[in-house]
């Protein structure tokens, strides 16, 4: 008698698409193709293959701020970090001599070279360099530079108060143009302004930059603005009593440069925002370089 074969012969046995020495038995939800667990990633329902998630966080489109900023989660990291560098800053200074430190004299606004007190010196004193000769650096770091505590109190405080909101409202990256150009507008206006040997240091400007941007986008949205035309009269008031001690100019700078800057943001076109924001924002930037550049030259001439 012959004998005959009768089983089924055995199905093959599925393997990751990406790795075809290991056996698998998942599928990705979304093409289906076999996953080993090194190649899983989870999903809404189930799992997704590396190269499904790729593709679906390259066609998701992110979601955006009312003014085309990119929405992010963790909270105000730009307005935080801000916060961070001032109080740093004041730390390093006040553990360096407060008023003689020279970190203050370096990252402080010296329209021109200065000498300062130094009884190490053989000389007796020695000269900060003023941004006329090259200290251009100065014109930044001196809007993160305080040296009395109320005065870093208050700006922060300021900053707290103010920075989350605008920052939510323009996304990261617009709220950072919106405050650190305002403080280059306020420096820029300083290096104009003030005495050429006056040291300037302080937040303020930038601070009046978020004050002018958030009063516009109040007038943009139709809220009600007396709350803030209150609180920029109020502090226009106390420049103007205290401008023996407190730099006028800076807060003016600041101001302007903020409601330029915050029209700039909140009124460009829909269709063609992201790029007329940017050209706005480098033409700012534009006029603050020529007017540093402009008063370098008389002040060296």
């Amino acid at each position: 008698m012959s004998q005959h074969e009768t089983g089924a012969a055995s199905e093959a046995v599925p393997v990751c698409y990406r790795h075809t020495d290991r056996e698998s038995h998942i599928r990705c939800q979304r093409c289906e193709r076999s996953i080993c667990p090194d190649c899983m990633r989870p999903a809404a329902v189930g799992f997704q293959c590396p190269d499904c998630v790729k593709e679906g966080a390259r066609t998701t489109r992110q979601a955006r701020t009312p003014y085309g900023g990119t929405r992010h989660g963790g909270g105000p990291v730009v307005t935080w970090t801000l916060l961070g560098l001032n109080v740093l800053v004041f730390l390093a200074i006040s553990s360096t001599g407060g008023n003689s430190s020279r970190v203050l004299s370096t990252l402080g606004l010296l329209p021109r070279s200065v000498g300062f007190p130094d009884p190490s010196s053989p000389q007796g004193f020695y000269v900060a360099r003023g941004v006329a000769d090259g200290a251009y650096w100065q014109l930044l770091t001196s809007t993160f530079v305080h040296v009395q505590v109320w005065h870093v109190f208050f700006n922060m405080m300021a900053l707290y108060l103010l920075g989350p909101q605008l920052e939510l409202v323009l996304g990261r990256l617009r709220f950072a143009a919106v405050y650190l150009l305002s403080g280059l507008v306020g420096s820029a206006t300083v290096y104009w302004l003030a005495p050429a040997s006056s040291l300037t240091v302080g937040a303020s400007g930038a601070i009046f930059g978020l004050m002018g941007a958030l009063l516009v986008l109040a007038l943009k949205v139709g809220g009600n603005v007396q709350g803030l035309l209150t609180l920029v009269a109020v502090n226009g008031v106390i420049t103007v009593l205290g401008a023996q001690y407190i730099s006028w100019q800076g807060h003016l700078g600041g101001l302007v440069g903020g409601v330029v800057l915050g029209a700039v943001m909140v009124y460009a076109p829909r269709e063609r925002r992201g790029m007329l924001q940017i050209v706005g924002s480098g033409l700012v930037a534009a006029l603050i370089l020529a007017a540093v550049v402009a008063r370098s030259a008389v002040l060296s001439g």
